[in-house]
């Protein structure tokens, strides 16, 4: 099992320390995200100073880029990090998509199908000279004139990931994706009896084993070996499960478990802006379903027992990685990651 981290930065300047720091610690990926900032940008900057790390977004949005603005960004990062760059993709929610990025929702997961079928027709282009010509529901995509071709490079082949938590978004990444992020919001229960069944179910259609496809996920955990941040991570994952538990596309999950009604719950206090009052609904039986608690040198042999037989193949944990902080926490973790491969 792999150890990634997720980077948060709000400024780019501390990419490169960051990213060194996150090398040096053992750490075998990092991840982006788009909330408040670019989520491509600090990547370049992470593969200019690092040699071994994976480097991927976890998620860019995908409509409000079109598949050709997708692709050229993908082959540029992949060429410059020599094949580590790995372009992972998420549609957000239909709000987002309409009143902040101001794009029409439209079939999200047949749209999304289409997304990394075109993008893989741009690559196929520019690594073979094979004629673009991709016609789809939402993508009529046939014109690469030499002057627009950025032409073939030696890292052609680059791993798609997408995230979501349903039935379709689940087999759809079974199908045609290289990984797929799972949400943080999963239990072992979610994985076993929901996401991997439908994973097969469209891995079926193409003929394609478990072993094609990776399956990454930030957990939550609460180390233990301070009790007051003991603590403060607890109350920090309580208050993410009640956010996510308030959001409709998330509500599988807890369905799964017989929480349904504290979804709704959940659902009626945010749609009021009652934030603060949210995270009592979090019983301590879900907050042990969803989390991981345990000292730093404990977490690593907790987490690999809890997602064995294939249910994870790569981690991170929720919060982010800080120079400077937590790092003999951190230094048990990557190593005891590390052991037994």
């Amino acid at each position: 099992m792999k150890i990634d981290t997720t980077l948060l930065v709000s400024n780019l300047n501390e990419i490169p320390a960051l990213t060194q720091a996150a090398e040096d610690m053992g750490f075998d990926g990092i991840w982006t995200s788009e909330t408040a900032h670019d989520p491509f940008l600090p990547l370049t900057l992470a593969a200019e100073h690092s040699e071994r790390l994976s480097l991927g977004t976890s998620i860019a949005v995908a409509f409000p880029r079109s598949p050709a603005i997708l692709a050229h960004i993908g082959w540029d990062l992949a060429r410059y990090a020599k094949g580590r760059f790995i372009m992972g993709l998420g549609s957000q929610v239909k709000g987002h998509n309409e009143r902040r990025f101001g794009v029409k929702w439209e079939k999200p997961v047949a749209k999304m199908r289409e997304v990394i079928l075109a993008m893989r027709a741009f690559w196929d282009c520019w690594q073979n000279g094979t004629k673009l010509n991709f016609r789809g529901e939402f993508f009529k995509l046939t014109l690469m004139s030499p002057f627009f071709n950025p032409g073939p490079h030696d890292y052609p082949n680059i791993p798609i990931y997408i995230a979501g938590v349903n039935k379709n978004t689940c087999q759809l990444a079974g199908e045609v994706c290289d990984g797929f992020h799972i949400h943080p919001m999963h239990t072992k229960r979610y994985l076993e009896e929901f996401a991997l069944p439908h994973i097969e179910t469209g891995m079926k259609k193409t003929g394609r084993k478990r072993e094609d496809l990776e399956l990454s996920s930030a957990v939550f955990v609460i180390p233990t070996d301070n009790a007051e941040k003991a603590k403060e991570y607890e109350f920090g994952a309580r208050q993410q499960v009640s956010f996510y538990a308030s959001t409709p596309p998330y509500k599988v999950v807890m369905d799964i478990h017989g929480w349904g009604e504290t979804a709704e719950q959940l659902s009626f206090l945010a749609a009021r802006g009652k934030w603060d009052e949210m995270p009592a609904l979090i019983t301590d039986e879900m907050l042990e379903t969803f989390a991981v608690r345990g000292d730093w040198a404990e977490l690593p042999g907790q987490i690999k027992a809890k997602y064995a037989g294939g249910l994870l193949d790569r981690v991170s944990y929720y919060f982010p990685f800080e120079a400077g902080k937590d790092e003999a926490g951190w230094q048990v973790t990557t190593a005891g990651f590390k052991e037994g491969r």
